[in-house]
């Protein structure tokens, strides 16, 4: 059977311009791929997970229903002095730390479901207006039954730590998490081509094998193929303010698509584990 766990994102966000992929186009790629299941991971929302699910029945694939949702500081009315552009983690301040970190969650059962649109109605209703929908670590550990945890790739909380040259923060988030979650969680390795992919990883896998931590390969699509990347590119400007000329602004690589099992099973080839791992996701 074909290994591949996808974190689809169909449209995210406020102003729903993050991606540009057609639900489905992309289920029937993965379909044809002979891919068991499809999971969707929209950032803070949920707003595609019935129309996805649809689809996916529709087309024989099993859907997994997540959201990669914003993880704030200790506290959601924590504000960090933020230096420089927006950006999808909120903003740095001047020592790289960010406003809010991404983790992705997926539904194991019902009641992981029904804790998946609580934390996310909860986030909406308690942050405020124009701010991206956050919500603490403690609060997504109290409601953490029936949901498996992935640590987010590097916009998560173990991996920016990591980057931010904070490693006992890393070490000791990663504990909270594996204390709510327990088997349920997950170290997440992605790579799209990123420079912080590579700088982190290692240091990841080693925090994984230290802590008997299983590893997963995810990736990100944003888009179905590559030969559409110049029209996110330009998707991504329109919903932040930008121009495609400018350098200091968000960016994805065209890896940022829907991949096959072959494709990942390449990239992965030296960490097999990894993508036998998607499968053991998609069947729990």
């Amino acid at each position: 059977m074909s290994s591949s766990f996808t974190h689809l994102h169909v449209h995210t966000e406020f102003s729903m311009l993050d991606g540009a992929a057609r639900l489905d186009e992309l289920v029937s790629k993965a379909v044809e791929d002979g891919q068991p299941a499809l999971g969707i991971t929209d950032h803070g929302n949920m707003y595609g997970v019935i129309d996805f699910y649809k689809e996916c029945r529709k087309q024989g694939i099993k859907p997994i229903i997540g959201t990669e949702a914003y993880m704030a500081h200790d506290h959601r009315t924590e504000r960090i002095a933020r230096r420089g552009r927006l950006d999808d983690n909120g903003g740095s301040d001047e020592g790289g730390r960010k406003q809010y970190y991404h983790l992705t969650l997926l539904a194991e059962n019902n009641e992981g479901y029904a804790n998946l649109i609580r934390l996310i109605s909860e986030a909406f209703l308690e942050t405020p207006p124009g701010e991206a929908p956050q919500l603490r670590l403690a609060r997504i550990c109290e409601l953490s039954a029936g949901l498996i945890a992935l640590t987010g790739g590097v916009k998560g909380p173990v991996a920016r730590a990591l980057l931010e040259g904070r490693a006992a923060v890393a070490e000791a988030g990663l504990e909270q998490l594996a204390t709510a979650f327990g088997g349920r969680l997950y170290v997440e390795l992605q790579r799209h081509g990123l420079p912080e992919e590579e700088r982190v990883e290692e240091a990841l896998i080693d925090l994984a094998y230290r802590r008997d931590l299983p590893l997963v390969a995810t990736n990100e699509a944003f888009f179905a193929g590559a030969e559409v990347y110049d029209a996110h590119d330009a998707l991504l400007c329109i919903a932040d303010g930008a121009y495609v000329a400018q350098d200091a602004r968000r960016k994805l690589t065209s890896d940022h698509r829907f991949k096959s099992a072959a494709e990942m099973r390449a990239l992965f080839a030296d960490l097999p584990e990894a993508c036998d791992n998607t499968l053991v996701v998609a069947q729990r």
